[in-house]
């Protein structure tokens, strides 16, 4: 799915959810809890847990074009061998489609295909077979009904007929997030008649294929694949029409919007987004598993994700991840991982993020334990102190703490009472050292799920510089982090307003308009967020994660942005030599000016290895911008 698109679902989905607490759903409220029997939820419900193999099949050129090596017989059993019963394999048939009206699929890329459905089902996966991208040019049903209906009746008919032999553990998925403009949030009356129709043809096609699949089991979206309990009720319609027990309702989750991409200042998994995933799952549970109908939650993971797998705090991903398994499972609806290739190394492979998969893996079976945050950080220099973390056992007992080989004692280096674990003050000075960042890593285990590090991070207050001759196309915050972290950032107007392509809120999304640099000691401000600044005077807030804040300043001027450290100000008020700087370069090459109080650091050196960063930043920024390009949901 396309990022920017995928942002504006995600909110319009938040948006819904209020609407559906405030408008019941047609009879939601009051369905009742006891499930009409139907031999295939228990065939849905061992599917748990599902893994897509995301940018490959789907991507707009070969299978590789989106950064993704060949699939293998070894990746597809690797993926069984790591637990996981089910595969959904994305497909977009369109470019490999002839002439129409017959539009025949290329036989080299059908076989290809084949080939990989056989190797998952040999490894004894479940396969889920759908048409993915191809909704991009069903986009114009309204205008195009009759071309786009012969050409999805096309395709489908040679699907069908080509795996009409093969069992029932190959499902097929009717079509991807289906919609029909670059609004994902208008709920149209004919958006949900076109979709009803590409379900309902999907449906006739395939029975009338013999063979398996006149009972092969079918899965089916609403609108976007949206959880709103308006689409959720139109596809409900839809599947009920059918009056078919081998059909399955499909949604997909990504998370509450802010959550997931780190906007608004929602840096945290907190009440908020736990509300969004146990409203959304009961709403889901609700309308189809409660009435008969099973629900397999086709993708999910975070938006934020598209950029990197570090827009969130790892610890916050951990307690999301935990939660979003573990409650699905509850409501009988297995979850299948979104993965472009981000969560699973397909050429060594093993897990890039172990801890991502252990978390999940032990959700299926109970609950792992956390705490509120997995960062302690400690002022350098400050006197020591007991530290008290609030804990979530979720029901669990803590059996173990290490720090490294080292087994803490229980009374002498930390207490737990109840869900509020303390470590003593003289552990925590046994394990600091001189250096600034992570000291130690405390590793819990308990009596069930997996295991939680906590981490000793000694910090300083960051500081940061001035910086001249900035411009809309590039402008670096120059911050000496001193072993802190960035958790968020605040812009605004000194003349009023919110500054940021997102001015519903005062606070930045990360990866769209900031992007910190721990080992270059920097911060970027992207293009889109620097090209939408109108002139004036931008206050910049900075959160860092040890609760310590920083204020900044840039001065916007056409296309002349310059930066303005209150630390650096009043330096040079109480010692005006201190202000020296070298003279301003291109737009392009910001100049950083000195701080005086660093000895150790020459004007030169400085200046030096900025223009390298920057210079190291542009090559940077044009190779990720060719690569989103291309590895795109």
């Amino acid at each position: 799915m396309n990022n920017r698109i995928k942002r504006f679902a995600s909110a319009f989905l938040a948006i819904s959810l209020v609407v559906g607490l405030l408008i019941p759903a047609l009879g939601g409220a009051s369905i009742a809890q006891a499930e009409p029997a139907n031999p295939l939820q228990k065939t849905v419900e061992a599917m748990e847990p599902g893994w897509n193999l995301g940018n490959t099949f789907e991507a707009s050129g070969d299978e590789t074009s989106w950064g993704n090596p060949t699939v293998t017989k070894e990746q597809i059993q690797a993926i069984k061998d790591q637990g996981y019963r089910t595969i959904r394999i994305p497909v977009t048939w369109n470019h490999r489609l002839g002439e129409g009206p017959n539009y025949e699929i290329q036989p080299e890329f059908l076989s290809r295909i084949h080939e990989v459905v056989d190797w998952s089902l040999d490894s004894g996966l479940t396969v889920i077979l759908n048409i993915h991208h191809d909704s991009h040019w069903m986009m114009n049903m309204e205008n195009e009904r009759d071309t786009v209906m012969i050409k999805y009746t096309a395709l489908w008919k040679q699907i069908a007929t080509s795996f009409k032999d093969y069992p029932h553990t190959l499902f097929f998925e009717a079509v991807n997030e289906p919609r029909f403009s670059e609004d994902w949030n208008e709920d149209r009356p004919v958006y949900f008649e076109m979709v009803d129709q590409l379900n309902s043809t999907f449906h006739k096609i395939v029975r009338e294929s013999g063979g398996n699949n006149k009972t092969r089991p079918l899965v089916m979206e609403g609108v976007t694949a949206s959880h709103s309990q308006a689409r959720l009720d139109e596809l409900y319609k839809t599947i009920t029409k059918l009056n078919d027990p081998n059909v399955i309702a499909t949604i997909h989750y990504y998370g509450l919007y802010t959550f997931s991409v780190n906007a608004a200042g929602a840096t945290t998994f907190d009440d908020a987004a736990k509300k969004d995933i146990t409203d959304t799952f009961d709403r889901t549970y609700e309308t189809f598993v409660a009435r008969g109908i099973p629900v397999i939650i086709g993708e999910f993971g975070l938006l934020g994700f598209d950029k990197s797998v570090e827009t969130l705090e790892y610890g916050e991903i951990l307690k999301y991840f935990e939660y979003v398994t573990h409650y699905a499972h509850e409501k009988k609806m297995p979850t299948i991982l979104w993965d472009n290739g981000q969560h699973f190394d397909r050429t060594n492979l093993t897990w890039k993020n172990p801890a991502f998969h252990e978390v999940m893996k032990a959700s299926l079976n109970g609950r792992s334990s956390n705490s509120q945050s997995d960062s302690i950080y400690l002022r350098q220099g400050d006197e020591l102190q007991d530290v008290t973390i609030p804990m979530n056992l979720n029901g669990n007992t803590l059996k173990e703490i290490k720090a490294g080989d080292r087994v803490l004692a229980a009374g002498t280096d930390y207490v737990l009472d109840g869900e509020q674990l303390t470590l003593k003050k003289e552990l925590l000075r046994s394990l600091l050292t001189d250096q600034l960042g992570t000291n130690a890593t405390l590793a819990l285990t308990f009596s069930y799920g997996a295991g939680w590090n906590v981490h000793l991070i000694q910090y300083t207050t960051a500081t940061t510089r001035n910086v001249e001759g900035g411009s809309r196309d590039l402008f670096i915050i120059p911050v000496k982090f001193n072993g802190d972290r960035l958790e968020k950032i605040e812009a605004t107007y000194a003349a009023g307003g919110n500054a940021g392509p997102d001015s519903w809120t005062p606070f930045l999304e990360f990866g769209k308009s900031f992007q910190p640099e721990y080992e270059n000691n920097l911060i970027t401000l992207t293009k889109p967020f620097l090209e939408q600044l109108k002139d004036g005077d931008v206050q910049f807030k900075l959160y860092f994660w040890s609760g310590a804040t920083l204020e900044y300043k840039m001065t916007v001027a056409g296309d002349l942005i310059n930066g303005f450290s209150p630390e650096m100000e009043a330096a040079a008020t109480a010692s005006p030599a201190a202000t020296a700087t070298a003279s301003p370069t291109d737009a392009a090459s910001p100049t950083v000016q000195p701080d005086s109080t660093d000895k150790e650091e020459g004007n030169q050196a400085l200046i030096y290895w900025i223009s390298g960063a920057v210079l190291a930043l542009i090559v940077l920024s044009a190779g990720v911008v060719l690569y989103r390009k291309k590895n795109r949901k």
